[in-house]
């Protein structure tokens, strides 16, 4: 045999060593002088037969290294996928050859990589189980553009990062490499030889699709076969909708702690579903909206440190459960939210932190790159792989798993270049200013590609400063939001409500003010788990009082919501007035509902959520002035509000709250015409838990013009109330 083909040793000492940085050029199959030649690099095997993938053997191998490097001419016609069969004193054993596979990904995904533009990222970059030249296996790929060598490692090569390097495809930055035989629930990891010659701790995919049960952190390939989706009906239905003119009314959920196994296990996402839908279906609410499912590694985070943004947490089941789930809901007519975090993530080692030894998703700057409120790393959003990988995400969920809306995670800190940083410890922008630039630019790219995409879907952002346009779109210059949180409406109402009734008269603005603004953004009024949490107290508890008087303001204050313009979000155990703060590691106190005053709650939050869905007065235009009118806003002393609530062609609701212990009859309050109203709703009902008191369902009113209005209700106006009243036919 001529000796041309045989590898130097340089190189072989370089395969051996894992520090070949092109081991497609040696390992595999290649032709020369007119035949074939393979190489393959075994550990353990003393022996190795190369054959074809029927069996028909094609020849012994040469051992080149005591390290298991083999290489030899093989008896092939043409080029096609082999495999080995390698033997030592314990035995034989098949080995993939992966080596003499071509590229998966094409030209057309290399441009599109690079331009950053790529909406189908989830479908190209991580582990996917498929058919390849025949041969059934995983094609795996990964962006680490600094890295010298990646490779794939699990129990299938016994973590060796020398044994499934992968091919780098010049000028986009991405590894890949299709491994034969490797199939869905297999774990692994990639293990990357920094620009340093450092080999870095082993990282997850960032792209993975499933992960391991913590305290395991590897990722695992999923199953491919695609679910088999029944909601068609219900996503024709929301493509249609209005979502500004719809009743949302949102259960805001930690699927970790609504309800555990007596022995302390969470539910699974096939128990939630039995469970936690029929109930959400029975108080009414519209939208279930889960705190984040990404996989993240710490419990107490409550899923705000996400480390596997593609991957359903497998604390509850795997992806195919959590698809499970989202079916069931649709088919109750129940829609699904996630909380999404592209504001941050944390700095664990087999995450995304300085992923190829340098800073890849985060900025090397720590005046950039770092959050000092939650130790955490903040993405480049300047960097176009970045904000593709982070859009991609979004519409991820929005695809594969027919999510209907996303809450983004803390956008105000995304804004603002200063959030939390004293002088000198943030950069300015290149205008000199405070605003993140870069971080506006992907937001509105994220907005526009949702909207565009997935028709029917909508996203929340969870914005606390005076940031104008959050819910403007963003041809208009806004960021596209369809919703924003109303933390001003929160914080002003409960501080009002946390007062002594005779000391609220000095306080009235506090719930009045928020109508100024009302109108300027599309909001959602949040009564979220931020509220229950750290010592804060539970709702319950914040307001004012003695027992009985605390639950009579927290039935007024969720009348008063629920009339309130905006779409309505109540986290979990509040709809039965929880007294201890909510607490992650066990279950919600599901006990206190054999207790009358607990059980009138929740009768309450039901009524009030059938009461708003089945009066488009209530929500038809929970987003626009001409939906609301102020009947007495400026009555202090009395501490009393009331208005109207409207939309066109539809039955108007007048909203009347009394927020002091007092029953006031004969009470005057403006009408918009005369006529008999009934009594719709009264939150001091002995249903949930009031004293009875009222008007025996119905008001006469009279045309007796007052405050500007035609007519006016002569009523009595229970203690720590709401009522609301329609007209009769």
């Amino acid at each position: 045999m001529a000796s041309n083909w045989r590898s130097a040793d340089s190189e072989i000492i370089k395969v051996v060593s894992g520090e070949h940085n092109d081991p497609f050029a040696v390992l595999g199959l290649h032709e020369v002088e007119g035949g074939f030649v393979t190489r393959a690099f075994v550990p353990h095997a003393q022996t190795l037969e190369a054959r074809r993938m029927d069996g028909k053997s094609l020849g012994e191998l040469t051992r080149r290294h005591d390290a298991g490097f083999f290489e030899g001419k093989v008896a092939l016609q043409d080029y096609q996928p082999i495999m080995y069969r390698a033997a030592n004193e314990g035995g034989e054993w098949d080995v993939a050859e992966p080596y003499s596979f071509g590229p998966v990904l094409g030209p057309i995904d290399d441009y599109y990589l690079g331009e950053g533009s790529h909406l189908r990222l989830f479908d190209k970059l991580g582990a996917h189980f498929m058919e390849f030249e025949g041969v059934e296996g995983t094609h795996f790929a990964v962006w680490a553009p600094n890295a010298k060598r990646v490779s794939v490692v699990g129990p299938f090569n016994d973590w060796d990062g020398r044994r499934h390097a992968m091919r780098s495809r010049l000028n986009t930055g991405v590894w890949e490499i299709f491994i034969p035989w490797i199939g869905p629930g297999t774990i692994y990891k990639f293990e990357i030889l920094g620009a340093t010659g450092k080999i870095l701790p082993l990282k997850a995919d960032p792209f993975g699709q499933q992960a391991e049960l913590r305290p395991g952190n590897a990722s695992i390939v999923a199953d491919p076969t695609p679910f088999d989706w029944t909601d068609k009906d219900y996503l024709d239905a929301r493509r249609e909708r209005d979502k500004r003119r719809v009743p949302i009314s949102v259960y805001e959920v930690h699927p970790g702690s609504w309800r555990r196994h007596e022995d302390g296990r969470m539910l699974s996402y096939d128990e939630m579903a039995d469970q936690l839908i029929p109930y959400v279906r029975e108080m009414g609410f519209t939208h279930i909206e889960f705190l984040p499912i990404s996989e993240h590694p710490y419990d107490p985070s409550w899923g705000y440190q996400p480390i596997g943004l593609y991957a359903p947490t497998s604390r509850f089941g795997d992806p195919k459960g959590f698809a499970r789930f989202v079916d069931a809901a649709h088919a109750a007519d129940i829609g699904v939210i996630l909380d999404w975090v592209p504001a941050h993530f944390p700095t664990d080692e087999h995450g995304l932190a300085w992923f190829d030894g340098t800073a890849l998703y985060e900025h090397a700057d720590p005046r950039r790159g770092f959050h000092p409120d939650w130790n955490t790393a903040i993405y480049n959003f300047g960097r176009r792989e970045v904000r593709s990988f982070l859009v991609n995400n979004a519409l991820f969920w929005l695809e594969k798993f027919h999510i209907d809306g996303l809450r983004v995670d803390a956008v105000a800190s995304m804004l603002y270049l200063d959030y939390s940083r004293k002088q000198g410890e943030w950069v300015a922008n290149e205008k000199g200013g405070n605003e993140n630039l870069e971080a506006i630019e992907f937001l509105q790219a994220f907005n526009k590609e949702v909207y565009a995409l997935h028709p029917g879907t909508f996203t929340v952002a969870e914005e606390s400063t005076s940031w104008p346009g959050v819910s403007k779109p963003v041809h208009e210059g806004g960021l596209g939001f369809g919703f924003k949180w109303n933390m001003g409406f929160m914080h002003d109402t409960l501080d009002y409500l946390k007062r002594d009734p005779v000391h609220r008269r000095f306080h009235h603005n506090n719930m009045t003010f928020g109508l100024i603004y009302a109108f300027s953004e599309n909001f959602v009024l949040p009564l979220s788990h931020d509220e229950v949490v750290h010592g804060k107290g539970s709702l319950l508890n914040k307001m004012s009082g003695d027992d009985w008087q605390q639950f009579a303001n927290l039935r007024a204050y969720y009348g008063y919501m629920w009339g309130y313009p905006g779409k309505k979000l109540l986290f979990m155990g509040q709809e039965f007035a929880q007294r201890n703060e909510w607490n992650e590691s066990r279950a919600l106190d599901w006990w206190l509902m054999d207790a009358p005053a607990h059980a009138g709650v929740a009768h309450l939050i039901a009524d009030l959520n059938r009461v708003y869905r089945d009066n488009p007065a209530l929500h038809a235009r929970d987003c626009e002035p001409d939906g609301f009118e102020w009947l007495m806003a400026d009555d202090a002393d009395q501490s009393v509000f009331a208005w109207l609530r409207k939309a066109d062609g539809e039955k108007p609701v007048a909203v009347v709250v009394n927020m002091t212990p007092v029953a006031r009859e004969n009470f005057q309050v403006p009408a918009p015409k005369p006529g008999r109203w009934r009594e719709i709703l009264n939150t001091d009902s002995e249903r949930y838990g009031g004293s009875n008191t009222g008007n025996q369902g119905v008001i006469e009113a009279k045309a007796e013009a007052g405050r500007g209005w035609p007519a006016s209700f002569t009523m009595t106006l229970p203690p720590l109330a709401t009522v609301y009243l329609e007209p009769e036919e």
